[in-house]
């Protein structure tokens, strides 16, 4: 029986981890892949405190963990299938054995959505990314496409400049929602290419992506523009295939919790990019791990004094 099983290692968890175990917490972390979710996998993360040149993506992430593991923290790399959370005694189902807490953090953070188009599926890993730094490299010398219009799509465009020779970056309107800073970058860098009002309608190849067929959403003109790869920055959803119609969320899926980040569960917590959030960043994520962590200890607390 731990006190707190957190599942998630991201930016959230590992912080609510470190919390909990300074806290004399006995807890877990379950994550079903590397610490650190999508912040590890950033190439460069120039926006939280501390770091005025800039920070890899990974080794903050991997600083965190050490951090977690140093101050106690267990963690078990197994991915969560199902829960129990009705009772005191909250279970979490893995593929290989079943845990039992008094209080759960749920801080599983959310994944890439999908173009949805014709073409996108079958070419996943064969031209089709959704991670500029893990992929980049396979495009020296090459032609990539971007589509999204926020701070990922252009910062991760940018970012394909290193090693490819031509980047198109495409959004379906007339403007991008990206911060000053990043549409500036774009636009000074000579390998960028912005194309506006329009959408990729399929990704065509043989054995890898070759073109992708653009439709302009005004014109309603339709062409092709010969690629090598298309990375896919549109937006994320929550990773809340495991929960099973447990918690109240808003309409695209994300946790409702309140200003102490209790959900409708009594003892389980959430934190990070899964909840209802305005602002989903490390900084961001990094402040619900604490804030949640030190929640569980009031209630943990608060439950012995009923007993």
């Amino acid at each position: 029986m731990y006190d707190l099983i957190i599942i998630g290692g991201g930016p959230a968890g590992l912080t609510a981890a470190i919390y909990a175990a300074r806290g004399g917490l006995k807890s877990a972390v379950l994550e079903s892949m590397m610490p650190g979710g999508q912040a590890a996998a950033t190439e460069k993360i120039e926006n939280f405190p501390g770091f005025p040149e800039g920070v890899s993506g990974f080794d903050l992430m991997n600083s965190f963990y050490q951090q977690a593991l140093h101050q106690g923290a267990e963690f078990i790399f197994q991915q969560v299938q199902s829960m129990e959370l009705s009772g005191p005694a909250k279970k979490i189902i893995t593929g290989e054995q079943t845990l039992e807490a008094r209080a759960v953090i749920i801080a599983a953070g959310s994944k890439p959505t999908f173009l949805g188009v014709k073409g996108e599926e079958p070419f996943h890993g064969r031209g089709v990314s959704y991670c500029a730094t893990c992929d980049g490299a396979f495009y020296k010398e090459k032609t990539v496409a971007v589509v999204g219009g926020g701070n990922a799509a252009l910062e991760e465009g940018v970012y394909l400049t290193k090693f490819a020779s031509q980047v198109y970056i495409i959004h379906r309107r007339d403007e991008f929602r990206a911060s000053y800073v990043a549409i500036e970058r774009a636009k000074e860098n000579p390998k960028v290419r912005v194309i506006l009002n329009t959408v990729v309608e399929e990704i065509t190849g043989h054995d890898k992506v070759e073109k992708i067929l653009l439709k302009n959403v005004k014109t309603e003109e339709k062409k092709e523009l010969g690629v090598d790869g298309v990375f896919v920055y549109i937006g994320t959803q929550p990773n809340t295939n495991f929960i099973s119609g447990y918690f109240q969320t808003d309409e695209k899926g994300y946790i409702l919790t309140d200003g102490l980040l209790r959900t409708n569960m009594q003892g389980v917590f959430a934190a990070g990019d899964i909840r209802n959030t305005p602002l989903r960043q490390v900084a961001t994520a990094v402040g619900d791990g604490a804030l949640a962590a030190v929640q569980v200890e009031k209630y943990l607390a608060e439950t012995e004094k009923q007993k």
